[in-house]
């Protein structure tokens, strides 16, 4: 039978992800992860003084602009050989905490579980209970979801004046201190957060639901008949009748940079710090945990719209030359990373992988890494955030007059290369700068949407998303249920990665209540 070529918009709150599919007999066979607008914030920093990154780059995300200003103040920190103060540390990881916090609890519960709200499932059994749960702005997690994250935000408004677009972190530490006002607020807010975690989320205590490390564990959770109507007993409920634990896989390859700095190991250079989650790269292959190694970093740009270089490039190498070529085999504004010439994926699956959290491996091992476990890791992190948020205000408590700011204004014209890497709320994200003459010469940002969402390489390899839809059945295509539980599984964030086209007529699917 022929093959029939679909676009099909998968957007929810942004227009700038298309997915091209092939399709034979009903099932993909090739697909094409199109991003589809020009930006251009690594050119606008170019000349520009090397503070001025750590300004500039929040503004790429509404969402993550946290995540932006830490990668770009460690970059700094790694050429001037910037020390930062512990509570400065502490302050970094809270707000980052809160930001990635709040992102996961709404992408969970605004983006993703409305699609089980879909049309296509009006006969499944479970169907009324996911409208009068996740149904948008009328359900009632949907509800008290938009309710609690502002709560949540707050907190980084506490400490760094505003979000998004906060502007608190600088070279050697924050602009503000601890003090009992700050942490007092802090700590009933993340209490409340709690509560509405252990009531509407998971139905019993953080304690018991920290202690699940299997998944037979976690399935028998699901007879007790408080946690079945919570959230996440909904959550796993539906998507696992529906059978998302058999579809997606992908590149099975993971990353993690490392999530949230050791204040008492944090040094320069970063990387040699320890983390409450460690950065490394699960081979799949060899079934193995090791080192991340920041070099072996590379971008591709065969099949994107940029000025052509040969294989790959480390960010350090690499350009970002607009060149814009419709009829040609470029497809899409979003670069191909890869790491060690391999096809990666990044986000709270890769995490937990990298950490070897126990109740994840055993998922992974039983079921491989599907698209009802990436989601269910996000989900999982929502605990641990919560935990640790409140650990760094005890933390911050009990150092209320440690310092929280190195002077360095003596340093500014030092010139140099150096690169800074967190764990932001879709995965790994880094920023590779280089200063010339007391100015940016060269900024490269490689973001976790741009490892999950990329083209293929200049060697023919299809990107992550793009393997994980290949082979996924798909009965309607005015409503691809299973092409959209994939692709959202990632939290997909095309804004931070394409760096104006006019596109086809193309499927647009949302959540079609």
């Amino acid at each position: 039978m022929s093959v029939k070529t679909v676009n099909i918009d998968l957007n929810r709150v942004e227009g700038d992800l298309e997915f091209e599919l092939d399709i034979q007999d009903g099932v993909v066979v090739d697909a094409r992860c199109k991003g589809i607008m020009y930006r251009g914030f690594e050119q606008l920093l170019i000349d520009r003084a090397p503070r001025d990154g750590v300004v500039l780059t929040p503004r790429i995300c509404g969402i993550c602009g946290t995540a932006h200003m830490y990668c770009a103040v460690l970059a700094l920190e790694s050429i001037w050989q910037i020390p930062v103060p512990e509570n400065a540390i502490r302050i970094r990881n809270l707000c980052l905490m809160a930001e990635n916090l709040q992102s996961d609890l709404r992408q969970s519960f605004l983006m993703f579980t409305p699609d089980f709200c879909n049309s296509g499932y009006a006969q499944h059994p479970l169907y009324n209970d996911m409208i009068n749960a996740f149904a948008p702005f009328k359900g009632k997690v949907h509800r008290s979801i938009l309710e609690q994250t502002k709560k949540i935000l707050e907190i980084v408004a506490i400490w760094g004046g505003q979000w998004p677009h906060s502007s608190y972190m600088v070279p050697g530490g924050v602009t503000n201190g601890p003090n009992l006002r700050r942490v007092i607020d802090s700590l009933e807010i993340i209490d409340k957060q709690i509560q509405y975690f252990e009531s509407d989320i998971i139905g019993c205590t953080i304690e018991k639901w920290q202690k699940i490390e299997t998944l037979d564990a976690l399935l028998a959770l699901l007879d007790d008949t408080t946690h079945q109507q919570s959230a996440i007993g909904l959550f796993n409920r539906f998507s696992r009748d529906i059978g998302l634990q058999h579809l997606g896989v992908g590149s099975e390859n993971m990353i993690c940079y490392g999530a949230y700095h050791d204040a008492k190991t944090w040094q320069v250079p970063y990387l040699d710090a320890q983390f409450m989650r460690p950065a490394g790269f699960y081979d799949a292959e060899q079934a193995c945990v090791y080192s991340f190694e920041q070099d072996a970093v590379t971008e591709h740009v065969k099949y994107s719209w940029y000025r052509d270089y040969d294989g790959g490039k480390h960010p350090f190498d690499g350009e970002t030359i607009p060149n814009y070529v419709p009829e040609s085999p470029k497809y899409t504004w979003a670069k191909a990373p890869r790491y060690k010439d391999k096809v990666v994926q990044t986000g709270p699956l890769a995490e937990y992988m990298v950490a070897q959290h126990p109740l994840i491996v055993d998922c992974y091992k039983k079921e491989r890494g599907n698209t009802w476990l990436r989601q269910f890791a996000r989900l999982r992190r929502i605990s641990d955030s919560l935990l640790g948020i409140k650990q760094l205000l005890i933390e911050l408590r009990d150092n209320i007059d440690a310092p929280y700011f190195t002077p360095n204004s003596d340093i500014a014209e030092i010139d140099g290369e150096g690169f800074g890497m967190v764990q932001a709320a879709r995965g790994s994200l880094g920023h590779w700068v280089k200063i010339t003459n007391g100015k940016i010469e060269k900024y490269q940002i490689v973001t976790p949407t741009a490892w999950n969402a990329s083209p293929k390489d200049s060697n023919g390899k299809r990107g992550h998303w793009e393997q994980s839809v290949i082979g996924v059945e798909v009965d309607d295509i005015e409503n691809p249920l299973n092409i959209g539980h994939i692709v959202r599984s990632h939290d997909p964030c095309l804004v931070c990665t394409v760096h104006m086209v006019g596109g086809n007529t193309r499927t647009q699917w949302r959540y079609g209540v």
